[in-house]
């Protein structure tokens, strides 16, 4: 059976609490003057919180309004909690009264839909299910699902399909379905960021499943965060350092379908799996969201046309890697 993909992206953090032991609520009462490390999980991703704040009462305090916070939006955005807003949609085609967050979150799609030239398209899940049918059945033909099969799953394919407003989201066509996993982690990220600025937190590192920065390290110096293309790299290729930036990371190699590793997750909304173009595509920008669906968006891009859509978001920075291995820097400065 095709694994569940839980991290699509290759990404380490580097920070001045390397080393501390993450803590859980229930090891907060022992912290020391140093950061509060929290780990867990976000949208089946490693989630982590480093957290520069000497009020360890208040410190346990916001812990627990970030998993409160985190268990609400994975229920408005998982696709593996049959409950969630988007497991309704995608099996009813259709649901009345949205959350909010789930409006907000089309409304950005729609955004970066629009300005990547429909290359961000989170109606990409009936292909990426066609994919995981094919390789997970007996004896799959290597050479992937058959043309007249993709022919038609790619017909369910296209973000213009989705009708939505505050009252009601639902999809045009049959057999249509929305994957968020390019963007809402970077959504999550961003309502927590929110909520910890609310609180008057100036120094955190927040990950939940991409990175932002609020302010600078306890020691005035930025957050370094470590680049890999893989998650089993022992050392990142590069270290980026933020302040109150953003950082996503994606990589084809963060999963494939087949043995053979020719298909990638990351497909093409109107061709479906295609070869792979980079190593590695990050991606830092003000917020996390931005982040995460320019990195999805760019890594189906050739070169010149990343920097033929570079001007559309001049505060961003792109750092990739090819397939050769060499490292490739566009857009603002790092």
């Amino acid at each position: 059976m095709v694994e569940r993909i839980d991290r699509r992206r290759a990404i380490s953090i580097m920070a001045a609490a390397v080393g501390l032991p993450l803590l859980g609520p229930a090891g907060m009462g022992n912290a020391t003057e140093a950061p509060v490390v929290w780990s867990g999980q976000a949208l089946g991703a490693p989630a982590t919180l480093i957290l520069n704040l000497e009020d360890r009462t208040k410190a346990e305090r916001l812990i627990r309004q970030v998993v409160a916070e985190v268990a609400r939006l994975e229920d408005v955005f998982s696709l593996y909690r049959s409950h969630s807003s988007l497991s309704i949609l995608n099996r009813d085609g259709a649901i009345a009264a949205p959350p909010a967050d789930l409006v907000a979150l089309l409304e950005a799609s729609r955004t970066f839909y629009e300005a990547s030239g429909g290359l961000f398209d989170p109606t990409i899940q009936p292909l990426f299910s066609l994919y995981a049918r094919h390789f997970s059945a007996t004896a799959a033909d290597p050479a992937g699902p058959a043309a007249a099969a993709l022919q038609v799953v790619l017909t369910q394919v296209g973000f213009d399909g989705v009708l939505f407003d505050s009252d009601r989201v639902a999809f045009a066509r049959p057999g249509m379905a929305l994957t968020l996993n390019g963007i809402a982690q970077g959504y999550v990220t961003d309502r927590i960021v929110d909520l910890l600025c609310s609180e008057g937190i100036t120094s955190c590192l927040v990950n939940m499943g991409e990175n932002r920065a609020i302010g600078a390290r306890r020691d005035g110096g930025g957050w370094r965060i470590g680049l890999a293309s893989t998650e089993m790299a022992t050392s990142p290729d590069r270290v980026v350092t933020i302040t109150d930036r953003a950082v996503a990371t994606s990589s084809a190699a963060g999963f494939h379908f087949d043995a053979g590793q020719r298909f990638g997750h990351i497909l093409h909304p109107r061709h479906g799996a295609r070869p792979e173009r980079f190593a590695r595509m990050t991606v830092v920008a003000d917020d996390a969201v931005t982040a995460d669906a320019l990195s999805t968006a760019f890594s189906l891009m050739t070169e010149l046309e990343i920097g033929k859509h570079v001007h559309l978001w001049p505060e961003i920075s792109i750092d990739l890697v090819d397939l050769s291995g060499a490292s490739v820097s566009l857009g603002r400065r790092l």
